[in-house]
């Protein structure tokens, strides 16, 4: 029976704190079990459970495992970086998942999606004061669902659908195929898009613009373009605007400009940003309950320069020391690539060096020789850091490569260690809608409107305009890329459009040969260096290297073992397919 709890962690009972999306959200409120006969006997149990929700995106960007979180993950499956824990994905088995949540992820999202169905089969157990009140907690929920089998089935593909409450032990669930379960949250985000405000009434509120911000998302991943360009539409002219003026915190910082704004935590949910469609909201001054441990932005994303000696042995700059805290201690645990530092900035006869794109500015970046030697006493003090004193330049690997500050600089007010606190983060902003749409046009042959679309998010950071025959989809997630970084599910959409482009049978791909060809790995073995011959980096005795089949990841073998009465499929490439069984094509 234990390992019935292993299954897709839906047997269990959530104490939690919670706090109210008033102005007192702050405010712990504790509540005992999520089940019908105590929190589902009245409005407000349904909203608290709401909130629940909420925390659960949180898992994104922050918290769980200390600090490995989901969207850090999904950068080191993809083409600007890759992980040192492992760096070899061969390692990664339906059974080992080290490091990263690669397994755990499956586990903690069908977590997430059962707060989602206990709410949506009890909301109609009361009697509701206001059917508009029940219809906007029912849409939320029928969101965060929607939000998190998009996430799982563009990570490992096709899945079980759980679509309402377990109330006792199930260990027959049956793999359905990813079009089956695109197209039920298709329908539900459909009628939640309707049912959902225009504007948010409290922080926290879920709205019409996030419903139909996925919705773009779902419709692609559906091959429906026109669908996409529609809902895309309807964000795009709702209340929301791209900011291209200083605002908030730091605005009258005349050093600094629009994007470092933008990217400031205190910034991202004020009713002065417009761009904002959805963000988490995780606050260092609030209840130890309330908050999330942080989201480790220092540490997962940047080197570990603290690393580097002088002369006599120091280490030449200490993030202990004043003033330091705002490097972080990084730990490259993402460690990026030349690609990502360099390529992607030359456009129009400018390199990284000289371009006037705001995201790659100087202000906005640290380049290693900034950063000075503060040890006490050294030969080298107030000197930039050298490689001269390394004992071998294959520990730079780890310590020794730029990174944006502007989106990795959090300070972390509850913790000794810099590693990035607890801070607000962008979940949709309007941005992405623009890059969406400019995509949908793309597969549409339309490409002087999606240069339109990719213009307004370049023309914001003062990045020389496209025409329409630079179009390319390799050109929209370069521009994704460097408008999303740290934000995006970034495998996750590669593994979207490598699925669009197998169905639509584009340069070869096909959704037979799935595991064995790919854009999502042509496209890594294309640009990210560190899997590249002949000098892949060699980090603690392994050497990176990616798969074809690592487009998806495995489904734990925990979970498969547990269900004794069915076959939950497994992924090709991994141990284990060859038990696989027609996975199941429509939901009822």
């Amino acid at each position: 029976m234990k390992n019935t709890y292993k299954l897709i962690s839906i047997f269990f009972l959530i104490t939690v704190s919670l706090f109210s999306c008033k102005d007192e959200w702050l405010e712990p409120e504790p509540l005992s079990f999520f089940s019908p006969g105590n929190a589902y006997i009245s409005e407000d149990g349904f909203e608290a459970i709401l909130v629940k929700m909420r925390k659960d995106i949180r898992r994104e960007v922050s918290g769980g495992d200390g600090g490995y979180h989901f969207i850090s993950m999904e950068h080191t499956l993809s083409d600007l970086a890759i992980s040192i824990f492992p760096s070899d994905l061969r390692i990664i088995t339906p059974s080992n998942g080290p490091t990263w949540p690669y397994l755990k992820m499956y586990n903690d999202v069908y977590g997430f999606i059962k707060n989602s169905n206990v709410l949506i089969d009890n909301i109609d157990n009361i009697d509701w004061s206001d059917q508009a009140l029940h219809d906007k907690i029912l849409a939320e929920a029928l969101w965060h669902r929607a939000y998190w089998y998009y996430r799982l089935v563009h990570t490992y593909g096709d899945i079980p659908w759980v679509g309402q409450e377990i109330e006792g032990a199930k260990l027959d669930f049956q793999t359905y195929s990813r079009e089956a379960i695109l197209n039920k949250i298709q329908s539900d985000l459909e009628w939640a898009a309707e049912h959902l405000p225009e504007t948010a009434e409290r922080l926290g509120d879920m709205t019409q613009g996030a419903a139909n911000h996925l919705l773009a998302k779902v419709y692609l991943a559906n091959t429906n373009f026109d669908g996409a360009i529609e809902a895309a539409n309807k964000v795009i002219n709702g209340p929301y605007e791209l900011m291209t003026e200083r605002f908030g915190i730091d605005a009258d910082d005349p050093v600094r400009n629009v994007q470092w704004d933008l990217h400031r935590w205190q910034n991202r949910n004020i009713a002065q940003n417009k761009e904002t469609i959805y963000a988490t909201i995780d606050r260092p001054d609030g209840p130890p309950d309330a908050r999330s441990g942080g989201v480790y932005s220092n540490r997962r994303y940047t080197p570990s320069y603290w690393k580097v000696l002088e002369s006599t042995g120091q280490r030449a700059h200490n993030w202990s020391t004043p003033g330091s805290d705002t490097l972080g201690i990084g730990n490259a645990d993402v460690r990026t690539n030349a690609y990502w530092h360099y390529t992607i900035w030359k456009d129009e006869g400018y390199t990284w060096e000289t371009t006037p794109d705001l995201r790659r500015s100087d202000i906005n970046w640290i380049e290693m020789n900034e950063i000075t030697v503060n040890a006490p006493g050294s030969p080298q003090l107030g000197e930039p850091l050298s490689k001269e004193f390394y004992g071998s330049l294959t520990d730079t690997f780890d310590t020794w490569y730029p990174w944006p500050q502007y989106k990795t600089f959090v300070l972390t007010p509850n913790t000794r260690l810099p590693i990035g606190g607890e801070a607000d983060w962008y979940i949709f902003r309007l941005a992405e809608t623009h890059l969406l749409r400019a995509e949908a046009y793309f597969w549409k042959g339309e490409m002087g409107l999606a240069a339109e679309d990719i213009n307004m998010v370049r023309a914001r950071s003062n990045a020389p305009l496209i025409t329409s025959e630079e179009v390319t989809i390799d050109y929209i997630f370069d521009e994704r890329a460097r408008e999303l970084y740290m934000e995006e599910p970034r495998h996750n959409e590669m593994v979207r459009v490598s699925y669009i482009m197998a169905h639509e049978n584009i340069n070869g791909y096909n959704l037979n040969t799935f595991s064995e060809k790919n854009w999502f790995f042509d496209r890594v073995m294309r640009v990210n260096n560190h899997y590249q011959e002949p000098n892949p980096p060699i980090w603690r005795g392994a050497i990176a290297y990616i798969s074809p089949h690592n487009v998806l990841l495995p489904i734990p073998q925990s979970v498969i073992e547990a269900n004794t009465q069915a076959i939950i499929n497994q992924n090709e490439g991994y141990d284990g397919a060859q038990n696989n069984v027609e996975p199941i094509q429509t939901i009822e």
